[in-house]
């Protein structure tokens, strides 16, 4: 007589539950991206774009996004920036690429039906620059849904301050469980107060990263001797909750499903008679 195989009665693999337990302990992931010809079109496309702006010559790509300090004052910087901005997403193929790269890490951690905004956002950091700072923060205190993640791409390698810095989720929670001690307290002072506790998010160029934004994270002045490229867009189930944010105005469904749409489409037939033929 053949064994027979005991059944799974769990809903989830093995790697999918470690996954998700490192996600909550931790509050973010980073690892190696798979889709590498998706994410040199994106590098290219972005070198190729701030090159033609400053009407300037490269030969590598890395090599020009690192040092772009050299080409551009502090000044200049916003206008560069909104402009490959408003360039790179002006293509067709570049949220479709973004999400690749992400797809499946979002659907282990965020779900298979999938709302992504509506632009990828850049972030340009010159050394020494102190425009372009992101003060210690939650985006959930500025309304945004606590169900979204943040996906964010490293287009150069980012360590120390030329990278960002996050609050672990057990530190975050103490913090809330008497935030309001804080009360009249700046972002410096929050800052501050958490400084020896903030994780500071080494990541090269070829790895990504999803982190949990309804921790504290930001950045500060970038005191390395290069420029950091980075790119986020974020991402939320379908059916969760909306913040300030809602679909449509900031928000598009990219990968609903077949019975979803069926669901959405659906309606009862009109009866105006008992009988039925």
């Amino acid at each position: 007589m053949k064994n027979i195989q005991e059944p799974c009665h769990t809903f989830i693999s093995a790697q999918e539950a470690a996954d998700e337990k490192n996600f909550l302990e931790s509050g973010y992931l980073i690892e190696p991206v798979k889709e590498m010809e998706r994410l040199r079109l994106i590098r290219n496309t972005t070198a190729e774009i701030v090159g033609r702006y400053l009407d300037h010559s490269y030969d590598d790509a890395n090599e020009l996004l690192n040092n772009v300090h050299r080409y551009v004052t502090n000044k200049e910087l916003n206008d560069l920036r909104l402009h490959t901005i408003q360039q790179i997403n002006n293509t067709d193929w570049l949220r479709p690429a973004y999400f690749h790269i992400f797809q499946s890490r979002l659907e282990t951690l965020v779900g298979n039906e999938l709302a992504m905004q509506n632009s990828v956002n850049l972030s340009i950091q010159l050394p020494m620059d102190d425009s372009s700072l992101l003060p210690i923060h939650a985006d959930t205190w500025s309304g945004n849904s606590p169900f979204e993640v943040v996906a964010w791409l490293p287009l150069v390698d980012c360590y120390k301050t030329k990278s960002m810095f996050i609050l672990p989720p057990d530190r975050t929670k103490e913090l809330y469980a008497n935030f309001s001690e804080l009360s009249g307290s700046t972002s410096e002072d929050l800052f501050k107060e958490m400084e020896a506790d903030l994780i500071w998010i080494d990541i090269n160029y070829g790895e990504l990263l999803i982190f949990n934004q309804t921790l504290p994270h930001g950045n500060r002045i970038n005191t390395e001797n290069e420029t950091r490229f980075s790119m986020n867009s974020r991402f939320k189930s379908v059916f969760s909750p909306y913040g300030a944010k809602e679909l449509g105005a900031f928000f598009e469904p990219i990968t609903l499903k077949a019975a979803t749409r069926i669901g959405m489409n659906f309606e009862f037939p009109n009866i105006k008679s008992k009988s039925v033929l």
